[in-house]
């Protein structure tokens, strides 16, 4: 929404509705019929869904300055995922109506959602392949280089913060927690990853997506 004129902006904030999440609480349940498009203004909420034993599976992690709900905004679909704070949080509502006409008015801004919608796309992409090709300790690996990546830039060190516990790992690459710990420990041993008190060390980005890309076959 940066792009908005003052005079717009101020419009757009006329129809929002500020809201408080408390960390472990629903903000969008699956299925559910709503098409509003929500900002994250602060905390952390995360995008999951859940397997009919209940298993979560973990898609996407959503922080301030970010954006969720935008597919059922688009296309009038029920939600496709639910969506869980897991930090006390404050998000703005913006009635989908009011969204389509702002993207509709202003290319820059449907140019964006294009763009966040093709990473969507693209993780998703490579997501499935690792699921279908790799082992489970292999997609742990590739996990935390995903994680590692986001946060080193073109440095070859990484400190991810906040350390994810081994439950969100095991979510995201559907595995369990023992898996998630064997695999960490084994980085650990070879020097490539560090526990500290406050983040999950890469010590060597490159020989870790290394270790990905040959069994990726790439």
């Amino acid at each position: 929404m940066s792009d908005l004129s003052p005079e717009d902006l101020a419009e757009v904030e006329e129809v929002c509705r500020y809201k408080t999440f408390a960390a472990g609480t629903q903000i969008i349940d699956r299925h559910s019929e709503t098409r509003d498009i929500f900002f994250v203004v602060r905390g952390r909420v995360r995008v999951v869904n859940f397997s009919l034993s209940g298993r979560e599976v973990t898609l996407d992690d959503v922080a301030a300055g970010g954006h969720f709900g935008e597919l059922a905004t688009i296309d009038g679909e029920p939600r496709s995922a639910a969506v869980m704070a897991i930090e006390d949080s404050l998000v703005v509502a913006l009635p989908y109506r009011h969204f389509l006409d702002v993207v509709q008015r202003h290319p820059s801004i449907a140019l964006k959602l294009m763009t966040r919608l093709a990473r969507i796309v693209r993780a998703s992409t490579e997501r499935i392949m690792d699921l279908s090709t790799l082992a489970a300790n292999n997609r742990v690996q590739a996990e935390i280089l995903r994680q590692a990546r986001e946060q080193a830039g073109d440095e070859n060190i990484a400190s991810i913060t906040p350390i994810p516990l081994h439950s969100e790992i095991a979510s995201r690459v559907s595995t369990t927690r023992e898996t998630v710990a064997r695999v960490l420990n084994d980085l650990a041993r070879q020097g490539i990853l560090e526990r500290t008190k406050e983040a999950l060390v890469v010590h060597d980005v490159e020989r870790l997506s290394d270790m990905v890309e040959e069994v990726r076959g790439l």
